[in-house]
């Protein structure tokens, strides 16, 4: 909190107004299309639309439009070398070298590249490790993967439990890495608690006991600073959707840690191949010595397109200050929310310490999903449902302001207060 507002009452309107004039990213806010008819608090499942973005794939529908098929060599953003551009912009992001990081693939295709590589059972040593709170599609993925060995995921797929349904501790995941794991694979920030695991102690215990470990990053890359190369991380994925704002359903990214460049992959496609190579269209295999091995098929360079102009953002505006402002904003509607709603029946469900706490704020309410639909229809906050009974507010440090996450806090309790959540079933939509 600023010195000047120490005579302004802490949860004022007028006191947001003054954190939004001292905050350094404020202007990065113009960098977006905000609706300003309503309140945008969904950016961890879909960011918004920045106008670089918009820009970069313009430019590459114009390539298309003007050059045709010589656009993937030519142009201001050649096709064929699209991908490892972008791994080069997206690298410091996860603190990684260059030829690490790949754009590539969706999320789970990339998990399934990733295990199909890493999993490797012998003797006995068969089994995965995760946990009973990961995201649905990367468990389908393990157990699809397993039954692909021939292996049963009832026996072979371990998930470490939930002590209260919404943290992992360290300490039991640690407890779980027997003699019988051969690979692990975690969430960086829990989707729906919003909790981050110390990924750099979990991999020295993995590493210590001879198992190879990864992690998704769809809800921590673009929301916290990485460092997976010190960390000795083996490989990572994640979606650029989210807080990347790579637009909906836009092309993932994956990590693999250079001591394991060399290693084939477990699913060989020909984009995987070393540039120089590709279109000798010999029947031999000669990958990429890098992270583009794990390649498959041809990029999807328009979904590829926006994460250019999007990532331009990220390097001028630097994952330290989006994290300082994230932690800050983040703590400022844990404030306003134990203020003003602490009698309404609401549980903070989120990590309150800094060093656990991802990018959003999670509130559990039994009417959780009656009340998104009151904050969205009336109220014209766009809030996020996860069942059983989650709100997930995301406050995201490019383009959220303080005055945002006051007036958010504000409609919430007037949704209480009227009981206007009343008029709406307490179900999900087909979407939720």
């Amino acid at each position: 909190m600023v010195q000047d507002q120490q005579d302004l009452d802490l949860y004022s309107k007028e006191y947001a107004r003054q954190l939004d004039e001292h905050d350094e990213l404020a202007s990065y806010r113009d960098e977006f299309y905000i609706n300003p008819n309503s309140i945008y608090m969904d950016g961890n499942s879909l960011g918004l639309l920045s106008k670089r973005a918009e820009q970069s794939l313009l430019d590459v529908l114009g390539a298309w439009k003007h050059q045709g098929i010589d656009g993937w060599t030519q142009g201001q953003y050649p096709w064929f070398y699209l991908a490892e551009k972008l791994a080069a912009m997206s690298a410091p992001l996860v603190g990684a070298s260059a030829d690490e990081v790949i754009v590539t693939g969706s999320t789970t295709v990339n998990l399934h590249q990733l295990v199909a590589t890493f999993y490797k059972p012998q003797g006995i040593r068969t089994k995965i490790l995760a946990d009973e709170l990961n995201f649905p599609s990367d468990i389908y993925a393990l157990q699809s993967q397993l039954k692909l060995h021939g292996y049963d995921p009832d026996e072979h797929l371990i998930r470490v439990a939930s002590r209260d349904g919404r943290f992992l501790q360290e300490e039991d995941i640690i407890a779980a890495m027997t003699e019988e794991v051969a690979l692990i694979v975690l969430p960086a920030v829990l989707y729906r608690s919003g909790q981050l695991l110390d990924m750099k102690r979990l991999s020295a215990e993995a590493h210590a006991r001879g198992i190879l470990i990864g992690f998704d990053g769809c809800h921590s890359v673009g929301s916290i600073p990485h460092s997976f190369s010190e960390w000795d991380v083996d490989f990572a994925f994640w979606c650029n959707y989210k807080y990347l704002n790579s637009g909906p359903g836009g092309t993932a990214s994956l990590y693999v840690n250079r001591k394991h460049h060399g290693i084939t992959p477990g699913l060989t496609g020909w984009f995987g191949s070393h540039k120089d190579k590709q279109f000798d269209m010999e029947h031999q295999f000669h990958q990429a010595d890098t992270a583009g091995a794990f390649q498959i098929g041809t990029p999807n360079i328009l979904s590829m397109a926006p994460l250019i102009g999007s990532l331009e953002l990220f390097a001028e505006a630097t994952m330290e200050k989006l994290r300082q402002k994230s932690l800050h904003i983040t703590r400022y509607m844990m404030e306003l929310i134990k203020h003003e709603l602490s009698d309404m029946g609401f549980t903070l469900g989120n990590p309150t310490e800094d060093e656990r706490r991802g990018g959003h704020v999670s509130l559990e309410h039994q009417e959780a999903a009656r009340i998104c639909k009151a904050l969205k229809e009336l109220q014209h906050i766009v809030p996020d449902f996860r069942a059983p009974n989650i709100i997930r507010l995301a406050p995201v440090p490019l383009y959220t302001s303080y005055s945002d996450v006051w007036e958010t806090v504000q409609r919430l309790k007037a949704v209480m207060v009227d009981k206007q959540y009343e008029k709406f079933a307490n179900m999900r939509d087909v979407v939720a």
